[in-house]
C-alpha cells in the first residue's frame, strides 16, 4: 500500500503544478511543438523570469525537460517519465494550442534555435 500513497502525493503534486493556467497552457503546447524560453516569452506577454520559474518547477516535477542547443535551451514534454501517461491522459481532454505557434510565426517571432 505504501507505493499508491506516493502516487497519489505524486499526482497530487503534479494537478496542482498544472493547476497554473500559464503552465498548464505551456504542457499542452509543448504536447505538439518544442519551445524556447524567448517564444513562451513572446506568446504569455510575461517575464522571462517568470517564465523560467514557471518552467523549473515543472522541469523540477519532470513534466519538461531541457535541451541545450548552442546558446538557446528548448524545452519539451519529458515522454520518458513515469508520470508522462498521466499527464497525457489530461492533456488529452484539452483544446489544441497549435494556434499560438501559428501567431507568432506570423507576427515573424517564431524563434529558430537552431
Amino acid at each position: 500500500m505504501e507505493g499508491a500513497t506516493v502516487e497519489i502525493e505524486k499526482a497530487a503534486t503534479i494537478l496542482k503544478l498544472l493547476g497554473d493556467k500559464t503552465r498548464l497552457t505551456m504542457v499542452k503546447m509543448l504536447d505538439t511543438n518544442d519551445y524556447c524560453v524567448c517564444e513562451f516569452v513572446e506568446i504569455f506577454k510575461t517575464s522571462q523570469p517568470a517564465i523560467s520559474q514557471h518552467l523549473r518547477k515543472l522541469k523540477d516535477a519532470g513534466v519538461v525537460r531541457e535541451t541545450r542547443r548552442g546558446q538557446w535551451i528548448i524545452y519539451s514534454l519529458n515522454k520518458v517519465s513515469e508520470y508522462y501517461p498521466f499527464v497525457q491522459s489530461l492533456l488529452h481532454h484539452l483544446p489544441n494550442q497549435d494556434f499560438r505557434l501559428k501567431e507568432l510565426e506570423e507576427q515573424g517571432l517564431r524563434i529558430s534555435c537552431d
